[in-house]
């Protein structure tokens, strides 16, 4: 029996009305950022979510139509577009206010395309607010539905429409999958096309923390990269306590330098050093790329396994700084680079760098690493040329059976960058063996160099939700 497609279910709607909650309601987690402000959305964000007998559909949260600006025109383009690709569209208003002549022309232009089509009256979030929802009968809606998103109240109505029109799920019939002519989701397009025409304008901000064992030289290096005394610098250990924030432009990117404290082993952290840490810690929720700070005079140790542990804790790009390099030392290059290798195998994506902090020996080289990574960090790798690899990967090494159950791998898709994570939707994820999903990885780091990056990847049955503790580096 053939496999039928999931449906698509388009939310739009002018800007502040609704939708990313209506999305987050669908999706059952707070997914899409909601806010005041018009203009929040402009992605069109996508989730397989499910209702009542397992019913599965596509839901996408798409930008408000909004034409005041250049923008924002651009951003209605692809919500009127995702509306059009889409199998059924929820017109969503708000409900506060009287009907609008610009919201009945978006909702007749709707209408025209001749699909399954509900108007949504939101923010009716009481009995007495509920009048203002039979003025919006005149839109002509052959369903319309009062909610208030926010509340939650109003939904059996809406969900029973829904229904209607999302067919129950079919017994799987297994194949062969991932053919060459497989569909990809069209929506994927879409969505890439977005971030490449902002992607410049929106991520062109680098939050980096440096990082390390107490007196490997952090302060030297801020102040190295620099180019002034920003932070001090001590022979004694733990001499920074406060993290310091210093901006700078380099290559068209705003680059926010985090020099944080020293970690000390826990015996000896005392007093304000144990605020210290915290402060770190913290600090490190916020950066998107790490360097992380060695002394090469010394073997690394338990404390700098645990330190750098707090880089895959956090999903974060990196670069491993090997410093005091100036220092004549009978180890060479190899032997520096086999230890770290050897003693930091979670860091096996992190690229290497020699420098002297006091000598400024190859610290202008960092600056060009960093952007050169976050660039890789934020990638998204469009899904028929991550599908192609795919192919290619499988054609190499077949997918395991499991105890002779076949295991198949139908279609892989980047859900998320920064860092990328690519989920492998599969008929039996919990029969895709560890082995093979880093055999993927490094296919993929490969052919989409990736150095500097963790890859998660991840098993998913079509429908499955993304949970934020399944991950694999």
């Amino acid at each position: 029996m053939q496999e039928q497609p999931l449906k698509k279910v388009a939310i739009v709607g002018r800007p502040n009305v609704g939708k990313s909650s209506l999305f987050n309601r669908l999706a059952r987690q707070r997914d899409a950022i909601t806010s005041d402000m018009s203009g929040t959305t402009r992605d069109i964000k996508k989730r397989i979510v499910t209702i009542s007998q397992n019913r599965e559909f596509e839901v996408l949260d798409t930008g408000g139509i909004d034409y005041s600006t250049a923008l924002f025109t651009k951003v209605a383009e692809f919500s009127l577009r995702a509306a059009e690709e889409a199998d059924i569209i929820i017109y969503m208003v708000n409900g506060k206010s009287i009907p609008d002549a610009e919201d009945k022309e978006l909702f007749y232009k709707l209408q025209e395309m001749n699909k399954p089509l509900a108007l949504v009256v939101n923010k009716i979030d009481n009995d007495k607010e509920e009048e203002r929802y039979w003025e919006f009968l005149e839109f002509g809606a052959d369903a319309t539905f009062p909610m208030s998103v926010s509340h939650n109240r109003y939904f059996n109505d809406f969900y029973a429409w829904m229904e209607e029109h999302i067919p129950a799920p079919q017994e799987e019939e297994e194949g062969l999958v991932l053919e060459e002519d497989t569909e990809i989701d069209p929506f994927a397009q879409i969505v890439e096309q977005i971030h490449a025409e902002y992607q410049e304008e929106e991520d062109n901000e680098i939050r980096v923390a440096i990082i390390g064992r107490v007196n490997t030289g952090k302060s030297s290096l801020l102040n190295a990269l620099l180019g002034e005394e920003r932070s001090v610098v001590s022979d004694v250990a733990g001499t920074t306590i406060d993290p310091i924030d210093e901006k700078i432009e380099y290559r068209d990117h705003e680059i926010t330098f985090i020099d944080t404290a020293g970690i000390r082993k826990r015996s000896k952290i005392v007093g304000i050093e144990k605020y210290a840490l915290t402060r770190t810690t913290e600090m490190l929720k916020k950066a998107n790329l790490i360097l992380l700070v060695l002394d090469s005079t010394q073997q690394i140790s338990e404390l700098d396994e645990r330190v750098a542990g707090l880089i895959e804790e956090h999903k974060l790009a990196c670069l491993i700084v090997l410093n005091k390099w100036d220092i004549k030392e009978d180890r060479s290059y190899e032997e520096v680079v086999d230890d770290v290798r050897d003693e930091l195998k979670f860091l096996h994506y992190a690229p290497f760098i020699t420098i002297s902090a006091k000598t400024g020996l190859r610290v202008n080289k960092i600056l060009d690493q960093i952007v050169d990574i976050y660039g890789r960090y934020k990638r998204r790798i469009p899904t028929s040329k991550l599908n192609d690899t795919l192919r290619a990967a499988i054609r190499r090494h077949h997918v395991p059976s499991h105890h002779g159950a076949v295991v198949n791998i139908k279609f892989a898709t980047q859900h998320e960058t920064k860092p990328p994570k690519i989920a492998l939707i599969t008929n039996r994820p919990e029969f895709l063996h560890f082995s093979y999903i880093r055999y993927l990885a490094n296919f993929f780091r490969e052919k989409f160099d990736f150095e500097g990056v963790p890859l998660d990847i991840v098993a998913r049955k079509r429908g499955q939700r993304f949970e934020e503790d399944d991950e694999f580096q």
